[in-house]
């Protein structure tokens, strides 16, 4: 008869996703303790997903949606670089014309 093992304490896995997260290999967690490495690799993304730290991955119906999400991802990563520049231009506008403190006061 196979050997059955009772599922782990929801504590005991919050544990090993806390060492993950903090550096640990899960390789050397499963040498350690008792789950495979790729149960601990489950749970991480299980609790990312469930936490919102990674969406779950959702593979586009057809290539056109494939191709639009390559797209938009590009564009949103454009976006972002270019919103970057902008907030840094104004920061650097605002100090130059006096309109902020650049925090050294020369009192």
């Amino acid at each position: 008869m196979p050997k059955t093992r009772l599922p782990y304490a929801p504590e005991f896995r919050r544990q090993m996703i806390e060492l993950v997260r903090a550096g640990r290999d899960p390789e050397d967690l499963a040498r350690e303790f008792e789950p495979t490495s790729q149960s601990i690799r489950n749970w991480v993304a299980q609790a990312d997903r469930s936490e919102g730290r990674r969406e779950e991955k959702v593979e586009p119906a057809s290539s056109a949606d494939r191709e639009e999400l390559i797209k938009l991802r590009r564009e949103v990563r454009q976006l972002r670089l270019e919103r970057d520049i902008l907030s840094k231009a104004a920061a650097w506008f605002a100090r130059e014309t006096g309109a902020v403190s650049s925090g050294s006061s020369g009192s």
